[in-house]
């Protein structure tokens, strides 16, 4: 490594324009990597982003903070290491990738923010900005990923790894849940005409007090809205990019004039009005009122007595697949023949799946289940054993860990091995 070029990094790296005020100030040095120059407000930067993610407030959480700086310097260290071992191999990653990558994280942001405004608040920068600034950090953290699973991928276990692991950690594993295979077929409980007209007439009204009278959107939506992530909101949902909401909504909120109110819109939610307050590229600012149709006895009544006929339908697992294929109303797992993978019922996706487990039998269709989603019909493939970690039962689980231990170690002699090959220098701040 050449000094003058150090020298010449270190003198250059010393002023740094902001792009809020314009305004210069002097940055310092966290660390050298070879030829590569960390700065302590990329770190600062990092810390910010990963604070935000845990939800720690800088003012008050200092003592986590330190600790959290610490591991953001090494982690850029070995960033930097690996992404001159990767340049090596040619690890290529396409723009594309890192555009849906930030977009991800930005999205991740405005969620955990609550809003657009508060996420920029919270980064202490706008949105565009921190897009700008940090595009080139995520290629980077992809790249350095990309090829990290290059190399532990190719680490493997066999029954041997996994028998001396067990042996090593058998006292230190946590109890196994019970947990069982499963699958379900949903009939969904539906309004029916009457409850419908009605929503959708009452809708109408409020649609003409918006557009006849020049009442407000926002206190229409407060007043009446049923969705009650953004009522509060005066339903707006804030700026949401193509391909994050149902089709039927989509299709009309991105095509449709800015200011416009929507004709009635019925989703799988409800009946909806629209109006997209603001276009930016693939990404629209909207806002809506849902009426849900209100459910009767009647039509509670026809979804139950559907189930109950499809149950007494069933004599085979073939009969259940089939008949999800035909009549599930979960489209995730409808082509899956309801498969919803191993469960443990006491933290599954459909929370009154505990309260009915000690019922269900192995190849058996259960009875008619009532959720917030509608009836569940139930097929248990198969059941393991919960309790005291041991290879016959939890062989999959312990392989597993035995596997990810095996990398976990593999990668930290490879990561200290790689440092050798570098001049890292560290500072105190």
């Amino acid at each position: 490594m050449k000094k003058i070029n150090i020298l010449a990094l270190l003198l250059c790296s010393c002023l740094y324009s902001g792009d809020k005020e314009d305004s210069v100030f002097v940055d310092g040095i966290a660390a050298i990597v070879g030829e590569h120059l960390v700065l302590k407000s990329d770190v600062a930067q990092l810390v910010n982003i990963a604070a935000t993610q845990q939800q720690l407030n800088p003012a008050a959480d200092m003592e986590k903070l330190l600790p959290l700086q610490q591991g953001v310097v090494r982690s850029i260290i070995d960033q930097k290491i690996m992404l001159e071992m990767a340049s090596v191999d040619s690890i290529i990653v396409e723009d594309k990738e890192v555009d849906r990558a930030l977009d991800q994280q930005i999205e991740m942001f405005i969620t955990q923010s609550g809003n657009e405004e508060r996420a920029e608040e919270m980064l202490g920068q706008s949105l565009k900005s921190f897009r700008r600034e940090f595009w080139f950090d995520m290629r980077d953290r992809l790249t350095t990923e990309r090829y990290q699973q290059t190399l532990i991928n190719k680490i493997n276990v066999n029954r041997e790894d996994v028998e001396s692991f067990f042996v090593a950690y058998k006292d230190s594993l946590p109890l196994f849940p019970s947990l069982i295979k499963i699958r379900h077929l949903l009939v969904p409980v539906i309004a029916g005409e009457k409850s419908s007209k009605a929503t959708y007439e009452k809708l109408v009204e409020i649609k003409k007090k918006i557009k006849e009278e020049d009442l407000s959107f926002e206190e229409l939506a407060l007043l009446h809205s049923e969705d009650p992530g953004s009522r509060q909101n005066g339903g707006s949902l804030g700026y949401v990019r193509r391909g994050s909401l149902v089709p039927e909504f989509e299709s009309v909120a991105f095509s449709q004039e800015v200011g416009v109110v929507s004709d009635i819109i019925k989703t799988q939610f409800g009946y909806h009005i629209i109006e997209t307050e603001e276009k930016r590229g693939d990404k629209i600012k909207v806002r809506h009122i849902l009426l849900i149709p209100k459910i009767s006895d009647d039509d509670e009544s026809l979804a139950y007595h559907f189930a109950l006929t499809l149950k007494d339908s069933i004599r085979s697992l073939n009969d259940f697949k089939r008949l999800v294929s035909t009549h599930s109303g979960d489209t995730q797992t409808k082509e899956l023949g309801g498969d919803l993978g191993w469960i443990n019922p006491n933290d599954s996706p459909i929370p009154e799946l505990s309260q009915v487990f000690s019922l269900l039998e192995i190849g058996t269709c259960s009875l008619p289940v009532r959720t917030e989603q509608g009836y569940h019909l139930f097929w248990v493939d198969s059941f393991r054993e919960g309790g005291e970690p041991n290879l016959t039962a939890h062989w999959p689980e312990i392989e597993n860990m035995a596997l990810n231990h095996k990398r976990a170690q593999w990668y930290k002699d490879w990561i200290s091995k790689a440092r050798e090959r570098f001049f890292i220098q560290i500072n105190t701040w």
